[in-house]
């Protein structure tokens, strides 16, 4: 187990290997670099990640993945207001404008080969942790009336994320925002018309009351 010093200079590894990573890319990136960057040395670094090279990029992954994450908060933890909806849908858009045509993350796991579990972890993590956020504000919603309660929570979550990963790969293709803002709006537009169309009287079916 890491000390609280060995837990932040482990941290500092990470971040300083990312930052380099959006800077230079992956295949440039050596663990030179990365200990130039971080003012460790290589003895440092081969201690906290004894795989070397890949354990490195599978811990900057895992970190790029979560900050994925990071950046729709506080709005993808709350999503209990058609308010806080709309300012998860604007902090998404904003997220991946500003990250534009060069996916670190994606990236990352195509150099780990996304075919290796370790890779697939990974996106499993990620994937698996939006997926829980949404189908928890849509849950909150239900129970408020606000959203139909004959919805299932968790395949309708599972298809806002994966719509919004369409959306960003053509982002990612075109430079275009407009496929990802489409996609949002529509899922948003979907979840308020549902409870107008179940009537006033909707209320939560048994599978989402588990």
């Amino acid at each position: 187990m890491l000390t609280a010093k060995g837990t932040a200079t482990r941290q500092r590894i990470i971040d300083g290997a990312a930052a380099e990573i959006r800077d230079r890319g992956v295949a440039a990136t050596t663990l030179d670099d990365v200990c130039g960057r971080t003012a460790t040395s290589k003895g440092h670094l081969f201690h906290y990640f004894p795989g070397g090279r890949e354990q490195l990029l599978l811990a900057v992954a895992d970190r790029e993945a979560w900050r994925v994450l990071e950046d729709q908060q506080p709005h993808l933890s709350r999503l209990t207001t058609w308010h806080a909806w709309q300012a998860w849908r604007d902090a998404v858009v904003h997220r991946y404008q500003q990250q534009g045509v060069h996916c670190p993350l994606g990236v990352l796991i195509t150099e780990l080969g996304r075919g290796t579990p370790a890779a697939q972890a990974v996106t499993g993590r990620l994937i698996g942790q939006w997926q829980d956020d949404l189908q928890a504000g849509i849950a909150s919603m239900q129970q408020r009336g606000q959203i139909a309660g004959e919805l299932n929570a968790e395949r309708t979550a599972a298809a806002i994320v994966a719509a919004v990963q369409g959306g960003v790969t053509i982002l990612m293709s075109t430079g275009s925002s407009a496929h990802l803002e489409a996609t949002l709006d529509t899922a948003l537009l979907f979840l308020k018309s549902s409870a107008l169309d179940a009537g006033p009287d909707a209320t939560p079916s048994e599978g989402n009351r588990k």
